[in-house]
């Protein structure tokens, strides 16, 4: 997948995006300051969500629009009041696409309908995000794939059989590049709930990259997902966890943003590459191996016998390997307890 000019593949750092989402609270200096601080916290791209109250549902106060009793946003009544709060206007859009560029950090968003897609598109947005509970809405996808542009499609509320019909989706209508996130749509998520070894799978089944759209608390969950291929990874973010949001309960702060990107560097680190070789750190450590070494002074001419070598720290002696090779072997040199034994001071060798 290539974003403005970057490739993100199976040999490229991880890319590590900010969901601003409703953390803006409605204040546009705001957002243009989370755009500023995610990138000085290390994200790779902020993302937004393109959609009104009217776009995505309907003004109704029938049950099925009401919000129950243990949805964590209840206390907002409805859907349709809920994305009335949360929202981003849409007149903010092109300057929080330019604070972006002046930041030089990625900004694109999940649009909600065709007219979202329009908007961003007059922005040239660089790729798209199919939001988890977006995954099922095939005129979306087919209008989005028509773009040409790279898809991030997240799964959150789907199973198997609603995760391939979108994928065949985008793919038959234009998506060439695609990834797929991991999700649990949950507020937030348990732990047990997400089932992370689920990334390696989708990566083979689906041949794409694949990562994670985390809502758990903390960080453990993105972290552990790089260990097991995420290649892309979507937390929320905020610039205070006390501020005004309908998502501070589940969004990660400054700090905790950068401690995110800090640990995600580490441990691409540390997964590293196959490799055996003693390691330039440790090759200052060989003295600790153990290899032979005499035991006792002896004389030219001397036949050695167990009594004369040992296998000891530290390894800079014979390897062990060869025990068994030198006993019977005749000194051609005199020797002094601590002498490493070497195949020189044989009459043989």
């Amino acid at each position: 997948m290539n974003i403005n000019g970057k490739q993100i593949d199976q040999q490229s750092p991880c890319y590590i995006i900010a969901e601003m989402s409703a953390n803006h609270g409605g204040c546009l200096e705001k957002a243009k300051q989370i755009i500023r601080e995610a990138k000085i916290a290390g994200a790779d791209a902020v993302k937004l969500q393109t959609y009104t109250a009217d776009t995505i549902t309907l003004a109704s106060d029938k049950p099925d629009f009401c919000l129950p009793c243990d949805n964590p946003w209840q206390a907002h009544v409805s859907l349709h009041s809920l994305y009335q709060k949360a929202y981003t206007p849409w007149e903010w859009h092109k300057e929080l696409f330019e604070e972006a560029k002046k930041c030089e950090i990625d900004i694109f968003s999940s649009p909600f309908d065709a007219s979202a897609v329009d908007l961003l598109e007059s922005l040239e947005v660089p790729l798209y995000k199919i939001a988890s509970p977006e995954i099922t809405d095939i005129p979306l996808l087919k209008y989005v794939a028509k773009t040409g542009k790279p898809i991030i499609l997240s799964t959150g509320i789907a199973d198997l059989d609603d995760i391939e019909l979108a994928v065949s989706t985008l793919r038959d209508n234009g998506c060439n590049e695609l990834a797929i996130l991991k999700c649990t749509t949950a507020y937030p998520t348990p732990f047990e709930e997400c089932n992370l070894a689920t990334i390696a799978d989708i990566a083979k089944r689906f041949n794409c990259l694949a990562g994670l759209s985390d809502h758990t608390q903390g960080i453990v969950a993105p972290v552990v997902s790089v260990s097991l291929g995420a290649k892309i990874i979507e937390k929320h973010f905020i610039l205070d966890k006390k501020d005004d949001s309908v998502d501070a309960f589940f969004s990660l702060d400054k700090l905790q943003f950068s401690q995110l990107v800090c640990s995600i560097r580490d441990a691409e680190k540390a997964i590293g590459s196959v490799n055996y070789a003693i390691t330039q750190s440790a090759q200052k450590n060989i003295l600790a191996r153990r290899s032979l070494y005499f035991t006792r002074t002896l004389s030219k001419g001397h036949i050695l016998t167990t009594d004369d070598i040992k296998s000891v720290r530290p390894g800079f002696g014979l390897h062990t390997k060869h025990y068994d090779q030198v006993l019977g072997e005749t000194l051609n040199i005199d020797v002094e307890l601590g002498d490493r034994v070497s195949f020189d001071v044989f009459d043989n060798h």
